[in-house]
């Protein structure tokens, strides 16, 4: 009689553990894990391929990398996956997750001269999408030829890449030249001081400054 009691309650709770156990594995099987493809003091970026509904609400700026029947590349929400996304749905997208700035912040870069030349735009055009008092997300645009004069940031910013392209970047007295793709992540931190040309075809971004 024990041995039954015991079969029987066993039933159940068998049952269970299959059930959560081909529910993880099929969550597994979806898509790869997500990926920090960026960490330090002030943010962590991922760059994920799997069902949204996994990451419940971040404190986070969620960027849609590939147009669907629904959203297109470079939309930008916050706190939430995006509308329609379900726990089956597989899509890729970059999560922005600011942290909390360090005692140890980069100062304010100082303000510029009133007598100097402020640094020349050409090429260039941004659109905002949103803000809050955690981040302020535009979508920035360098036409061919485009160029940044040389200027400081006066806030952290994660560049996330819709486009890719080849970008002449000149700081420090260096000159070099990214090849961005698709995807691809970069930070410029507050205090940084750079000038960049547009060697290629267009390039569309999305920029997520930090605050403060």
């Amino acid at each position: 009689m024990a041995a039954l009691e015991r079969g029987s309650q066993e039933g159940p709770v068998r049952k269970l553990l299959t059930a959560a156990a081909c529910l993880v594995a099929s969550t597994s099987l979806a898509a790869p894990p997500p990926a920090v493809v960026l960490e330090n003091e002030r943010v962590r970026v991922w760059r994920v391929s799997t069902a949204p509904a996994v990451f419940g609400k971040l404190a986070a700026v969620f960027v849609v990398l590939d147009d669907d029947a629904v959203r297109k590349a470079g939309d930008a929400y916050w706190l939430e996956v995006p509308p329609s996304a379900s726990p089956r749905e597989v899509s890729r997208f970059v999560i922005v997750e600011p942290k909390d700035a360090p005692p140890s912040a980069a100062p304010k870069p100082p303000e510029a001269s009133p007598s100097a030349a402020p640094p020349v735009f050409t090429g260039m055009s941004f659109k905002p999408l949103f803000e809050n008092d955690r981040v302020k997300v535009i979508r920035g645009r360098m036409d061919v030829g485009a160029q940044e004069g040389f200027h400081t940031h006066a806030s952290d910013i994660v560049v996330i890449h819709l486009s890719g392209g080849t970008i002449e970047d000149t700081a420090g007295g260096k000159t070099t030249v990214n090849h961005w793709k698709h995807g691809d992540v970069e930070f410029e931190g507050r205090g940084s001081s750079h000038s960049a040309r547009n060697l290629g075809p267009a390039v569309d971004a999305i920029l997520v400054t930090l605050k403060p």
